[in-house]
């Protein structure tokens, strides 16, 4: 929690993931890390988009499923506007 405000900051995990709290930027940093060695010094190619989409598409289906299917409540969740949230979803063959 946050010591100002008495709230959880945004992107700490409240229930610890494997007996750890740590932020998804931990995370997600630790696996670029690890794609990085597992490159052997070869450059990446197309980095940005690979990584939005290994991100984007289990953000999607995990609040899809939270709500269920429904395309309005997953929109307001991810701050996304309903024929944004549709096209994303026909991107990933995400069924609603």
């Amino acid at each position: 929690m946050s010591a100002n405000t008495g709230t959880t900051p945004i992107g700490v995990v409240t229930q610890p993931y494997k007996n750890e709290s740590r932020p998804l930027a931990v995370h997600v940093r630790a696996s670029l890390e690890r794609y990085f060695d597992e490159l052997n010094g070869q450059a990446p190619s197309e980095l940005y988009d690979l990584v939005l989409s290994e991100i984007e598409q289990p953000l999607l289906e995990v609040v899809m499923e939270r709500t269920r299917g429904n395309i309005s409540k997953a929109a307001t969740f991810l701050g996304l506007n309903r024929a944004t949230l549709r096209k994303k979803l026909q991107k990933y063959r995400i069924n609603n």
